[in-house]
């Protein structure tokens, strides 16, 4: 390196720590602002910072944090110090903070291994600095429309960002003929994972991303379903269809709200595995960390031990103690995501109170018609659904969706802030799931962790 980009190398990385520590001297997370200016003094310190790291991407639709917090502490339980950007800044600005705030004064690596959440419309700025060993897809939804287009274009951009890192694993879903499709005509090695078994009611998906098949056009069709367009699909016409995952779900033993025990096949052999999340999109979390896990060269034994006691990630399942009940918060942020959670929550089998919390923001979408295509019904219509909220800027339009999914307007009532939310859940003696999307779930999840003695974000 030369004397002038080694300067600029130590300026960048001095300028991306002070920013940080002064941004967490005002409270603020210091997330993505410091990559910004640390990227100001020195474009690709990403590349510098991270060389000789050996780092697993995850990206995705869905599943990122929660599979990426599951692969920091099977690494971290293996016996590695993992980096790891927990407070979900994945664009190229928060990923280049976390990791220049992680090197020396002269931009070198202070630790080997990283757990890296990457957005998918940044993949292929991030994956080429950065030389990933695995990079996992978890699954592609229709999200944001007015930010990321249709969904195909996300799988091409994802596409585009493989194509620059031939080196890199892949890990991929199965069961997602658009996830899939991305193994198609590039040199990387690819690990499967699945689920080999129907789970819940096999009947149309309630929602569809993939309808037809993206060779021949011709409807998909399925041995089974899981959920949304997930399963073991093959195309009636052309032929294309699920490949045979290396590590997969078998069997489905048991299912509560404290977690899941399932027979999970992986380097050729089956074995029972306890995952300390509940719900069926953190089982496709659990393989695919395994898968990645594997790839990274991790014993099999011990990331199954780690899954164990795997905690949830900021708003993804999390509970507070509010009282003398809990609250838990599920994070909804799309279709396919939203039904998941309300599935979850009508299985419950006491009553309960449903907080429902729109926001309409620049992270969020401003496109919020995608509440029409989730299916509130199965939740309006549970008998233990014994009182309802409604609360963020766009709160009036989610009690309208809710009227119209058969919830009495009456019942409704509409919560203006975060603290109105706590107050109630305070005092509560019914169990409180809410079900924020992003914008509005990052404010109320300070509120309540500020009032429960939690963490911040970003720890």
């Amino acid at each position: 390196m030369s004397k002038p980009d080694l300067f600029r190398s130590v300026l960048a990385v001095a300028a991306c720590k002070a920013a940080r520590g002064l941004l967490r001297l005002r409270g603020s997370g210091g997330t993505a602002a410091p990559g910004k200016v640390a990227m100001f003094f020195a474009k690709n310190i990403l590349e510098r910072t991270s060389a000789g790291m050996d780092i697993i991407v995850v990206t995705g639709t869905n599943g990122k944090t929660t599979t990426c917090r599951m692969l920091e502490h099977a690494v971290t339980q293996a016996g590695y110090p993992c980096l790891a950007n927990k407070s979900g800044a994945n664009l190229l600005s928060g990923v280049t903070a976390e990791i220049s705030c992680n090197a020396d004064w002269l931009g070198r690596p202070k630790t080997k291994h990283a757990v890296i959440e990457c957005d998918e419309g940044a993949l292929k700025q991030v994956v080429p600095l950065i030389h990933p060993k695995v990079i996992v897809v978890t699954n592609l939804f229709r999200d944001q429309l007015d930010r990321y287009g249709e969904i195909t274009h996300t799988r091409d951009a994802i596409r585009t960002g493989i194509e620059k890192v031939p080196e890199s694993i892949l890990c991929l879903n199965a069961d997602d003929s658009l996830v899939a499709s991305l193994a198609e005509n590039v040199p990387n090695k690819v690990v499967w994972y699945g689920c080999n078994t129907p789970i819940g009611d096999q009947k149309e998906p309630e929602v569809s991303d993939a309808k037809y098949c993206i060779h021949c056009g011709a409807p998909y069709r399925y041995h089974y379903h899981t959920y949304a367009h997930l399963g073991d699909f093959y195309c009636p016409s052309c032929g294309y269809h699920r490949h045979e995952p290396e590590v997969a779900v078998t069997k489905v033993e048991e299912m509560s709200a404290s977690g899941t025990a399932a027979r999970i096949l992986a380097g050729g052999e089956e074995a029972k595995v306890t995952i300390g999340l509940p719900a069926v999109y953190n089982l496709y979390n659990a393989v695919a960390a395994i898968a990645a896990g594997m790839a990274y060269g991790l014993d099999r034994n011990g990331i199954y031990a780690s899954l164990k006691d795997v905690h949830s990630s900021f708003g993804r399942m999390e509970t507070f103690r509010t009282g003398a009940v809990t609250t838990q918060m599920i994070l909804v942020k799309n279709p396919a995501g939203c039904n998941q959670a309300l599935s979850y929550v009508a299985a419950m089998q006491e009553d309960l109170a449903a907080v429902f919390c729109l926001n309409d923001r620049t992270a969020d979408g401003h496109d919020i018609s995608w509440i029409w295509d989730a299916d509130y019904e199965m939740l309006m219509k549970a008998p233990h659904l014994a009182k309802i909220y409604v609360s963020g800027d766009r709160a009036e339009d989610m009690q309208l969706r809710l009227k119209y999914a058969g919830a009495d307007p009456a019942k409704i009532t509409i919560l203006r802030g975060d603290e109105k939310i706590l107050e109630m859940a305070k005092a509560s003696t019914l169990p409180v799931f809410i079900l924020p999307n992003y914008t509005s779930m990052l404010s109320l999840r300070k509120v309540f962790s500020d009032a429960t003695g939690g963490s911040d974000f970003w720890k």
